[in-house]
């Protein structure tokens, strides 16, 4: 197994704004289970219609960095706040064992000598 060279939690959640955030039945079934749901109402609660390579997606709201991001998203703490119940693409992501968002977001903070530095969409 070779090691992430990146830490999620000192990152601001890019992966969580993209705009599509596939799901499969089974990740409706787990947030189904999570929320104590029927797999009928998670569906329609926390998903919406994608495209033809996506068909179901994630909801979004507004958020303050990206433009939008996912409805689970903590816009406080930027975690998911349905970490145990997240689908398999966040389970899985990323795959490679460098992130280039993250690689970004710290060459950023040490050139702009900001620990705390994000970008935004202004």
């Amino acid at each position: 197994m070779v090691k992430k060279k990146y830490d999620c939690l000192k990152c601001t959640a890019y992966c969580c704004t993209y705009t599509h955030i596939p799901t499969t039945k089974t990740d409706i079934r787990r947030l189904a289970k999570h929320h104590g749901i029927s797999e009928e109402k998670a569906r329609r609660k926390f998903t919406k219609k994608g495209d033809k390579e996506n068909p179901r997606v994630l909801r979004h709201r507004e958020d303050e960095h990206f433009g939008s991001a996912c409805m689970f998203l903590d816009q406080e703490t930027r975690n998911c706040t349905i970490y145990e119940g997240r689908p398999k693409i966040c389970r899985d992501f990323p795959t490679q064992t460098r992130c280039g968002y993250y690689d970004f977001l710290m060459f950023e903070r040490e050139v702009q000598d900001d620990p705390e530095w994000v970008a935004t969409t202004d």
